[in-house]
């Protein structure tokens, strides 16, 4: 069994462990640029002991995002972006940026621009139209990662996570509940597949081995007709068999329909529904525990599905979903996963990796009452630390 607290390869990187911050969008960069905040933010889990932190999340396209403060990756970012490598490689640590596009995902309102989909649908967020998108829109998406990748080569990144899950655009794309075209970008999988694979095969021609190159999977939609694990098996088998990733982070739900299947726990509608204006706020008091389901939390809850991505394939698997504890650790260890990685455990408790490393019986302080969830539009935080 490796020992999760010693150095490990990921492509080209050696990173100090194999323990990652995931991405959680951060919610401090109010004009779409680097601030000393989100420097401070990724600076924290560097000191606490993690092996690399993501940066979450870096847009391809100004419409790409999910609301305009978000960045953009754009040269006029860049400076920033390198200021916030630098302070954590000066901690030691590798840093990844994490790029795509947030497809349906993104709130047509806030980035006055229509939100790309595999089809015209109303979207709850903005409450606007989503616009199908067009070969040439594709065309465009592709190349737009592949530049995404070399900027963030140039930003001093150790790698970059592609976003393939949550129903973000090439996510929506392999969803079957998402995806009603009739072209040669929907209809049977591999179809639903052929922007992924695209979007992968850019990134890896625009940055060669320079930087190492992961994508977020969805394992499982969560929702009724989506994608299931059977299909994103198939999805994982033909990015192993393409070369164009150096692991897979896995992941589930989706952020346009059912979030809380990600998250587990508590389900915070109220805190939510405080974060926005009337009459939204209203309706999110009314109806947000449809949207908001509940799962109960438990120790590793994505554990059983990636068992079987682990069982089928050689690559690289990163496990996500509820690790806070040294025990689980060990077992995705001995069960033959190349990296854990944390997050809502991480916003209480940064230090929680140096601490599992030196007293593995450490318990975890996160009460999974994902009250952070709703301080993404503020700034990403703890409540229970304020």
């Amino acid at each position: 069994m490796p020992d999760a607290f010693a150095p490990a390869r990921l492509g080209p990187v050696t990173l100090p462990n194999r323990i990652i911050k995931s991405a959680t969008f951060e919610g401090v960069t109010p004009d779409a640029l680097v601030t000393d905040a989100l420097i401070d933010f990724h600076r924290a889990p560097a000191r606490g002991g993690v092996g690399m932190t993501t940066v979450a999340y870096l847009a391809v396209s100004p419409e790409g995002r999910t609301h305009r403060r978000q960045i953009w990756l754009r040269p006029e970012a860049v400076p920033g972006l390198r200021r916030l490598t630098d302070a954590v490689h000066a901690e030691g640590v590798a840093v990844a940026a994490q790029i795509g596009h947030a497809g349906p995902v993104a709130n047509a309102a806030s980035n006055r621009a229509a939100a790309l989909a595999p089809a015209t649908a109303l979207s709850p967020l903005g409450f606007r139209m989503t616009r199908a998108a067009t070969k040439a829109d594709l065309d465009r998406v592709v190349e737009a990662h592949a530049n995404a990748a070399r900027l963030a080569v140039a930003a001093g990144f150790d790698a970059v996570e592609i976003h393939c899950g949550h129903n973000y655009l090439v996510s929506a794309f392999l969803s079957p509940r998402l995806n009603h075209r009739d072209d040669d970008h929907g209809g049977p999988l591999a179809n639903r597949a052929r922007l992924a694979l695209a979007v992968t095969r850019a990134v890896r021609d625009a940055v060669g081995d320079r930087i190492a190159i992961t994508a977020k999977l969805n394992m499982d939609d969560g929702v009724r007709g989506g994608l299931r694990v059977e299909e994103s098996l198939q999805v994982a088998a033909w990015l192993e068999r393409d070369g164009t990733v150096d692991a897979l982070e896995l992941t589930a739900g989706s952020s346009l329909l059912n979030p809380m299947y990600l998250f587990t726990g508590d389900a915070p509608v109220r805190e939510f529904a405080a974060a926005f204006p009337p009459p939204l706020r209203w309706g999110l008091r009314l109806t947000g525990h449809r949207f908001l389901q509940h799962y109960p939390f438990r120790e590793a809850y994505l554990l059983d599905h990636a068992r079987r991505f682990r069982r089928e394939l050689t690559l690289p698997l990163i496990l996500l979903g509820g690790i806070t504890r040294r025990d689980t650790i060990d077992t995705a260890m001995a069960e033959g996963f190349a990296f854990v990685a944390m997050a809502r455990a991480l916003l209480r408790e940064p230090d929680l990796p140096r601490r599992l490393a030196t007293t593995p019986g450490t318990p975890s302080l996160c009460t999974h009452c994902n009250k952070c969830m709703p301080t993404i539009y503020n700034r990403t935080h703890c409540v229970l630390t304020e």
